[in-house]
């Protein structure tokens, strides 16, 4: 196949013609063009499209040439049509089916030989099962994310095997004794026959479970709400018995069951500080509320409680660290008795918008959610209340914010514009733009999933870092404001990506990668104004915001700080 562009006078469109050739060939031929593709994508978005789609093409075809998109059998791969796979190749990776005559099972599987080895490995061959309700996860259905697991498993050759529906009712003593022989067969040749090969699966390590709530929405999918103890806990939070074993009440979506989407620490009924009582509340019935208690163990233990003054998620840490970049403002709102606006798109279980309700006293919260499904699990499960500084819209987050953006004319811009924190003139003003759904925010929080996290972007969903989206925020910000976005992702590619449409579209860029172990959780700061703080005088920052946080368990205030030395200045 051949590209040809075709010259037309008074044309704002190119026109091009596409010539296919007949031929009797096992090879799919790259499609060639008889222009400079470079050339046409540099002013126009229709040559740029089609540079991308030839691209893009030729790729599949490539692929396909080398055989990495064909599915063999095993039959295919023991008379070696794949190679001698007695012999380790680094880099090998082959995608084929296990199973059939004299097996119980079918399973789709992919054969992997490491790609480097920077230290001795621990295991010549090992399997590694993939439960159904993760194979659609970027780590196990995308080639860099198997390499991954690959690199993580420390074998040399990792066999990695899908299980499906057909599975479900087989137990994973039943599935090993199925595959062992088939995959005995595939190892690599090592002296030591009777080396053995371990069976792996991805582990929750957790020690007890068990199922509070589920409910199907149709936004959202199957929700869960569990109280979970884990094998291994952090040391005892201030004020909790150290002879109990420490509960949380977690929300889980299905749709992504390796991501928490909400994680809160259960506490004795008695053990909460309460929040002040100096606001109206809006009431709930006390049938509505019980699942918001729970008794501890055996019916006749403690009434079990959600905390709200304790961050059991780290990225929550996170992001209310990077309040540090604009702390000075904070002070200053907070001197002049004015309320800080603060915008979180997505509710979960409500526990972010709690805690700030209760650790930040002059903040004025709004919360966004799509699905109203999710208030109620918040306000039957999580002890979720509604008060005079702190609501929920159920609406559509990006359309909130396109509407803030939509009702700013430039003289309101202006005339809204706010001086640099060291005046003393009108620092605490927060911007106050009356529009429908909402104003005006000084802090916007972006903390929603993906309903797709199979293309490695598991939060946020793509929409909330389009260039579009980006745009519209910086927008509804004043100069002062702070943009949050919770980034989870896998793929170095993919937070590349986010990290260059951020610095692209704000003035300045942090990030904090909340642990040095941890390069799937980032949470990155785009701030609007020119003039920001250095890195230098983050130290000085987090002081402020330390006076400023009221904090009923000094853990917590100090976990927020130790965070704020991880702040990093990317752009």
């Amino acid at each position: 196949m051949t590209v040809h562009s075709i010259s037309q006078k008074r044309s704002n469109l190119k026109t091009f013609m596409v010539v296919a050739e007949k031929e009797n060939s096992v090879l799919l031929h790259d499609i060639t063009s008889s222009f400079d593709l470079l050339s046409i994508g540099r002013n126009d978005n229709q040559g740029s499209g089609m540079r991308e789609a030839l691209e893009n093409e030729n790729q599949i075809r490539r692929d396909c040439n080398n055989g990495s998109d064909l599915l063999y059998s095993h039959e295919d791969l023991k008379l070696g049509i794949k190679g001698n796979l007695a012999e380790f190749t680094g880099g090998r990776r082959i995608k084929f089916t296990l199973g059939g005559q004299g097996s119980n099972f079918s399973y789709r599987a992919v054969l992997l030989d490491a790609q480097k080895q920077t230290e001795p490995f621990v295991y010549h061959c090992g399997v590694f099962l993939v439960p159904k309700t993760r194979a659609h996860e970027w780590l196990f259905c995308s080639e860099e994310g198997q390499w991954q697991v690959v690199e993580s498993s420390q074998a040399a050759r990792l066999i990695m095997v899908f299980l499906d529906s057909s599975h479900s009712g087989a137990t994973m003593e039943d599935v090993q004794t199925d595959l062992s022989p088939m995959v005995t067969q595939l190892a690599p040749r090592k002296d030591d026959e009777e080396a053995r090969i371990p069976y792996m699966m991805a582990s929750d390590g957790i020690k007890k479970c068990d199922t509070v709530h589920e409910v199907t929405s149709s936004l959202t999918g199957k929700v869960v709400v569990e109280d979970v103890v884990y094998e291994s806990t952090p040391s005892n939070p201030e004020g909790v018995s150290p002879s109990s074993d420490l509960a949380f009440r977690r929300l889980v979506f299905k749709r992504t069951e390796g991501l928490i989407q909400s994680e809160a620490l259960l506490v004795e009924d008695g053990e909460i500080l309460e929040q002040p009582q100096n606001e109206k509340t809006k009431t709930v019935s006390q049938s509505k509320r019980k699942g918001n208690k729970k008794r501890n163990q055996e019916s006749s233990g403690p009434l079990m409680k959600v905390s709200h003054d304790y961050l059991a998620s780290s990225y929550h840490t996170g992001i209310i660290s990077g309040f540090t970049l604009v702390s000075s403002y904070l002070k200053n709102a907070e001197s002049c008795g004015k309320m800080v606006k603060t915008v979180i798109i997505g509710l979960g279980a409500g526990l972010l918008p709690m805690f700030l309700h209760g650790c930040l006293p002059f903040s004025d919260i709004e919360a966004v959610e799509l699905d109203p499904v999710m208030l109620s699990v918040g306000n039957d499960y999580f002890g979720f209340t509604q008060t005079d500084r702190l609501k929920v819209h159920i609406s559509d987050g990006i359309k909130f914010i396109r509407d803030i953006t939509n009702s700013k004319t430039p003289s309101e811009e202006t005339a809204n514009a706010v001086p640099k924190p060291q005046t003393t003139s009108s620092n605490g003003e927060s911007a106050t733009y009356n529009v429908k759904g909402g104003t005006c925010p000084d802090i916007l929080i972006i903390d929603v999933d993906s309903a797709d996290s199979s293309g490695g972007l598991t939060c946020p969903a793509s929409e909330f870092i389009e260039e579009t989206f980006l745009l519209s925020v910086k927008r509804a910000l004043p100069q002062h404001g702070l943009f949050v976005v919770n980034l989870v992702s896998r793929s170095q590619s993919v937070k590349d990506m986010v990290v260059s449409r951020m610095k692209k579209v704000f003035d300045h860029l942090f990030g904090l990668q909340l642990e040095e172990e941890d390069d799937v959780n980032v949470v990155l700061f785009g701030l609007c104004s020119e003039t920001v703080i250095s890195e230098s005088d983050i130290p000085e920052s987090a002081v402020i915001l330390e006076g400023l946080l009221k904090c009923q368990r000094l853990e917590t205030k100090q976990s927020i700080i130790d965070a704020t030395k991880k702040l990093k200045c990317w752009k």
